[in-house]
């Protein structure tokens, strides 16, 4: 039944409102979620959350009008993530908190034909309870049995769904024959919206005992590889590394304004040439400049005001070079004049 202009109104309103006071949420889709089921998530989640669902037609009219009337924000994400039966969990508390409260509101469910399997389902390996006359039906399924004290046995365990595929009806009848209730249903997280970053719900499973486990392995790998490596490795000081680290941001800066592709280490060199196409450009108009490029258009119009400020001490330089060594070559014309071809010292006249 649709809702009224005015529940519609409402609903509006309300939705803004939660954009406006919250900062956090959670995406989560509530497929095989019963009304009882969610309003039990609800109580569990009074005072710290708040559920919000409905037509995602609607969801994402109020998110449009919300991104116009402000302008820059980046709810607009959230727009693209109204897609199949989700809904919204506002907060501003600890998400993982938020998570475990959702997590924990799940409810066991038989496998229902037709539908698709959240979860891989293995039979495990036992007496059935079922009589021997149904014999037939586990040798359809390909399913090993055995007849143990007057029932069937399963003598394997069973991969009977793998997650993702369509349950079928002999699955369906086998699982509810063995009182198997293989799916758990609840608010499945989907994807989660924190200060205007969206990510996937996989990320709160980081905890900081999984990060002090994935550095405690990486210092492990780091001493294991500096082990191997030869004592030459003492001979790397600080002037050393800073020159390779000068070389790879070097070789990184020439590969990412090669592919135009701009990082922290390629946007000072994409300014500089933005700068100097600027001002090649400048030089070109006679009734535009500015500042910047004023010098650049001095030393066009006049090369000589910049040559005779830094040649003159270039040629001060020069001629007192000339007059430094000046007396070397008199000396060296002084100790040439007294030796002859022999070695010996020159007397003059005939040999």
């Amino acid at each position: 039944m649709p809702l009224s202009p005015e529940r519609k109104e409402e609903y509006f309103v309300k939705m803004k409102e939660l954009l406006s006071s919250y900062s956090k949420l959670f995406v989560v889709e509530i497929d095989n979620v019963g009304s009882m089921q969610l309003q039990m998530t609800r109580k569990s989640l009074r005072g710290k959350a708040e559920v919000l669902m409905g037509k995602n037609t609607m969801m994402r009219k109020v998110i449009s009008d919300f991104v116009e009337e402000n302008p820059g924000t980046p709810v607009e994400k959230l727009k693209e993530m109204c897609r199949g039966n989700v809904g919204f969990v506002f907060t501003n508390g600890d998400l993982g908190e938020i998570r475990e409260i959702l997590e924990s509101n799940t409810r066991p469910a038989p496998a229902r034909v037709g539908s698709t399997a959240p979860s891989t389902v293995v039979v495990p390996k036992g007496p059935t309870g079922c009589d021997p006359g149904q014999t037939a039906f586990f040798q359809t399924l390909q399913i090993s049995t055995k007849i143990t004290k007057g029932q069937i046995e399963i003598t394997n365990d069973v991969n009977l769904i793998t997650e993702g595929e369509k349950v079928t009806a002999s699955m369906a009848v086998l699982l509810q024959k063995l009182n198997i209730e293989p799916f758990t249903y609840g608010l499945n997280l989907k994807a989660v919206y924190d200060g205007g970053s969206l990510f996937d719900a996989k990320v709160l499973d980081i905890t900081n005992d999984v990060l002090a486990a994935k550095f405690g392995e990486a210092l492990s790998s780091m001493a294991s590889v500096c082990l191997l490596f030869d004592a030459k490795v003492l001979d790397i000081t600080n002037d050393v590394l800073a020159a390779k680290f000068g070389e790879a941001l070097s070789s990184m800066a020439s590969f990412c304004l090669a592919l135009n592709f701009p990082t922290m280490v390629s946007v000072p060199h994409s300014l500089a040439n933005a700068f100097k196409a600027i001002v090649s450009i400048t030089i070109g108009l006679d009734k535009y400049t500015f500042d910047k490029a004023e010098i650049f258009k001095d030393y066009l119009a006049d090369p000589s005001k910049f040559a005779s400020a830094g040649g003159s001490k270039d040629s001060k330089g020069a001629e007192e070079k000339v007059v430094e060594e000046e007396p070397d070559e008199e000396e060296e014309a002084d100790i040439g004049g007294g030796m002859d071809m022999f070695g010996g010292e020159e007397k003059g006249g005939d040999y």
